[in-house]
């Protein structure tokens, strides 16, 4: 659970990735089983040089091999995985060379489009680096000719799964091992962005030419019925809109819809790439502005600018016919476009509270549901 947060303003911590995790526990394994050393505290050299120190929950022998487990802390970033037991059972092997597997509760792949082949345990480029840099130093620091075997853990890692985008990724029976630096920036959100790219890659991969990003679930129920899309094509991208743009500018795609919120696409209409409410603001007087392009008088721009959310200006405007949706629909379709090639044909969809569609921009056209 997560601790009270103090009533004083503090810096937020960052915390370290399940990747520094694993890390950690096979470095304390390794020295276990080639010097006898049991560790309590695991001391590990992160991709930028940084050299940072984990507690180990448990380091012993077993039958096989050795066993570490610590705990992940992510410091303040709302991670699914703070608080999660990573562990490390590792083996010494007769054969040169160093063999990641899937331990309990850490996913396989199955479907083609990520970093890592079909069949492959999902744990990521670097920290698979980052174990095997480790490993090796310690395997020439003692003068070991063999290898390792490596199974990662994450004690109830398949229903923390759950609550990502694994199984729609094709990552199927737990989670992944991430981390790119060994560091959780406090909301960041590094993981989300990496499952963004991960489900555009996979769906491209598996020949899905039309991917629709969402805001949240009613937004994505919107859309997936509208055009009956199936799972794969649906990219639950949240706040981060703008991690959606830059992959599809570097990795194009047929055709991509955004679907969200009318709050969250007036920000993207105010040419906002972060959604969120600690980055971007309902911008009342950008909505009453937008309303004065659909036909609003000055009176009800004047109720604009007073009003507590952008839905209560939405009803405003509908009370008095004028279609602030597909203004707001529109401007956010310009934005999007000016982020992405040509060829990528995109369209913005607005919902209300209710999950129903207010407005649209399809390719520059209004068209009002």
């Amino acid at each position: 659970m997560w601790k009270e947060s103090s009533e004083d303003i503090q810096p937020l911590r960052t915390g370290l990735t399940t990747g520094s995790c694993a890390t950690a526990c096979s470095v304390a394994c390794a020295e276990l089983l080639l010097a006898e050393k049991k560790l309590d505290i695991a001391s590990i050299t992160l991709p930028k040089g940084q050299t940072v120190e984990l507690t180990l929950s448990e380091c012993v022998v077993t039958a096989e091999g050795a066993f570490a487990s610590t705990i992940k802390d992510a410091g303040d970033d709302p991670d699914v995985t703070h608080g999660a037991l990573v562990f490390v059972n590792l083996m010494l092997t007769e054969e040169p060379g160093i063999n990641f597997f899937a331990g309990m509760g850490v996913g396989t792949v199955t479907k083609e489009g990520l970093l890592l082949g079909v069949g492959e345990p999902a744990i990521n480029p670097v920290p698979r680096a980052m174990m095997s840099e480790h490993l090796e130093a310690l395997a020439l620091r003692y003068a070991y000719k063999g290898g390792f075997n490596v199974s990662v853990g994450v004690e109830q890692g398949d229903m923390l799964a759950q609550k990502t985008m694994n199984p729609r990724l094709g990552i199927i029976g737990g989670l992944s091992i991430l981390g790119t630096t060994g560091i959780v920036r406090p909301f960041s959100c590094s993981a989300w962005i990496a499952s963004i790219h991960q489900g555009i890659d996979v769906a491209k991969a598996n020949g899905i030419k039309h991917i629709a990003a969402t805001t949240g679930n009613a937004s994505e129920l919107a859309i997936k019925t509208h055009y009956a899309l199936e799972d794969q094509a649906l990219i639950e991208m949240g706040d981060f809109v703008g991690a959606v743009l830059k992959h599809v500018k570097k990795n194009p795609i047929e055709k991509l819809t955004i679907s969200g919120g009318f709050g969250k696409i007036t920000k993207l209409a105010n040419s906002h790439m972060d959604l969120n409410s600690r980055v971007s603001k309902i911008d009342f007087s950008h909505i009453a502005e937008a309303a004065k392009e659909a036909g609003a008088n000055k009176v009800l721009q004047k109720k604009i600018l007073t009003a507590n959310t952008s839905i209560e200006a939405l009803k405003l405007c509908e009370k008095d016919g004028i279609d602030l949706a597909a203004v707001i629909c529109r401007q956010a379709l310009a934005f999007a476009q000016s982020k992405l090639p040509a060829s990528v044909e995109v369209e913005v969809w607005a919902i209300n509270r209710h999950g129903d569609f207010v407005g649209s921009a399809l390719d520059g056209r209004e068209d009002k549901r």
